[in-house]
């Protein structure tokens, strides 16, 4: 095949009229309707100088146009590089730097606050706005609907995701067409998506949730999706009638239990319910299952890897586990200091392997070495076992990861900017559990000395630096980090002091 992920995901339907996507205000789009403006936007990737292999950055708000970005991107054989919504300009300048992106797209009211980032790596500027404004899209309005699919191969990347590293510097992990759609392919067959599904689809799409695991699965399967901007509660409950299936990060399903109007009439046409990005409750499965009937099907799967396993559809959902390996996936539990695959039931470090897995770091190659074994098996830092029935369960999360509302969230970052503030002499941060969100970020600051910390000015310094999800929500100051006898700052310790802070 010219263009294997091209040709499997979109070819299959060109010229159709058959819905795609539902938009919350009633109206939708086709996917004729849809391959035609990708087809436009492919056309104007390459009028912008975007040859196959360049990198295209994008931070703009979800939309049908972004979506027919990734797509265009994926026709012209332009490599995707989503990012956070959320990420502030500071942010931003590293990762357009790194990638060495030809084309950077960003909201048309953030044009005039990144034009620098721009100017300084070299990158061509245009905009993109979630009401299909701004100047690329005036540019791909004049440009045909017909264009040619660039010659893409199995190994050649599609897509570059950053994912960030305990040392404060983000890593990208290089996704290829094989593992795309490799990926989906599985999760056709594990959860059994037909044309006649309707997805809702209120994830965003800068990550791999949203973009890979749902869109990539629904248009392998030929169905289409309810597309919403984010997740809100009284739409969602509002559309939910008119859908099949819905994936979802657990806060979506802690918030509709919450909703009275969320009952088993409302939910007795759907056909499955998915939760991943972070670890649902037993309990709310289980609230989940006695107000609606249905068991949500918890999955597993990492930037680096899309999904690596799944509950069953047939059979049991076994709460507080993540089921057993897709199709074409194979995993092992290792122990930390030698590799050495552990007895079942044991609890060590999970790897994975199979056509899902990356191809390695962007520009990091000692990174891929260290994580990334010749005999293709990636080390997760997860730690994990198998029970005696072969379920997967995840016991806890290496580096002191925090997962809040399905964002991956890596202490060391913000350490690393806290430490840097007036009067801080060093910060510790950590994950505390969160009722909505799983767990939410708690700093714990040590003054310089006898100075005096400003801790408004120091809210004002996260506000303007860092991503909202990974502001902390409690910032305290103590006289000194707890340790061990070797130095070693005892996270567990803090995270025992705070356990309840964010508990009603």
């Amino acid at each position: 095949m010219a263009n294997p992920l091209y040709d499997a995901l979109f070819a299959p339907h060109e010229g159709k009229a058959t819905p795609f996507l539902h938009l919350a205000d009633g109206t939708g789009v086709t996917h004729a309707g849809f391959l035609e403006q990708v087809s436009q936007m492919a056309n104007a990737l390459g009028a912008v100088g975007v040859v196959p292999g360049d990198r295209v950055a994008v931070h703009i708000e979800k939309s049908p146009e972004a979506l027919a970005l990734y797509a265009a991107c994926v026709k012209s054989g332009a490599v995707f590089l989503p990012l956070n919504t959320a990420y502030t300009p500071a942010e931003l300048s590293y990762f357009v730097e790194d990638s060495g992106a030809t084309l950077f797209l960003c909201d048309p009211a953030e044009v005039e606050a990144v034009t620098g980032i721009a100017k300084s790596t070299g990158a061509t500027l245009h905009s993109l706005g979630a009401k299909g404004d701004g100047s690329f899209m005036d540019l791909a309005r004049t440009q045909s609907s017909h264009s040619d699919i660039a010659t893409r191969g199995t190994d050649d990347l599609a897509a570059l995701l950053y994912t960030s590293g305990t040392t404060g510097r983000s890593k990208g992990a290089m996704l290829t067409q094989a593992n795309l759609l490799s990926n989906a392919e599985a999760l056709v067959e594990a959860w059994k998506f037909t044309e006649q599904d309707i997805l809702l689809h209120a994830l965003p799409i800068f990550h791999t949730h949203g973009l890979f695991v749902a869109t990539n699965t629904l248009l392998l399967a030929g169905g289409a999706m309810i597309f919403l901007p984010k997740f809100d509660l009284d739409t969602v409950l509002r559309l939910m009638p008119k859908a099949t299936t819905m994936m979802g990060v657990p806060t979506f399903y802690t918030r509709l239990l919450d909703d009275a109007r969320f009952t088993a009439d409302l939910a007795s046409h759907m056909r499955l319910y998915i939760s991943g990005s972070a670890p649902l409750l037993a309990e709310t499965h289980v609230q989940f299952e006695q107000r609606t009937g249905h068991r949500i099907l918890e999955r597993y799967g990492m930037t680096e890897t899309n999904m690596n396993t799944s509950n069953p559809y047939d059979g049991e959902r076994r709460a507080g586990t993540v089921g057993f390996a897709l199709p074409g996936v194979e995993v092992k539990i290792c122990a930390p200091e030698t590799g050495g695959t552990l007895p079942q039931g044991e609890i060590g470090v999970l790897e994975v392997r199979g056509p899902n897995v990356f191809k390695g770091y962007w520009n990091m190659p000692e990174k891929t070495r260290e994580e990334l074994r010749e005999d293709g098996f990636f080390i997760t830092g997860d730690l994990a076992l198998i029970d005696a029935d072969g379920y997967v369960q995840i016991v806890g999360r290496g580096k002191d990861l925090i997962i809040s509302g399905g964002y991956n969230i890596y202490p060391k970052e913000i350490e690393l900017f806290l430490d840097t503030l007036p009067g801080v002499r060093e910060s510790a941060v950590i994950g505390a559990p969160h009722p909505d969100f799983g767990e939410s970020v708690v700093a714990v600051l040590v003054r310089e000395g006898t100075a005096s910390l400003d801790l408004d000015a120091i809210n004002e310094a996260v506000r303007e630096n860092l991503a909202g999800f990974k502001r902390p929500r409690v910032i305290d100051v103590i006289d000194a980090l707890p340790r061990n006898t070797m130095g070693k700052v005892q996270k567990n310790q803090l995270r025992e002091t705070y356990a309840g802070v964010f508990q009603s």
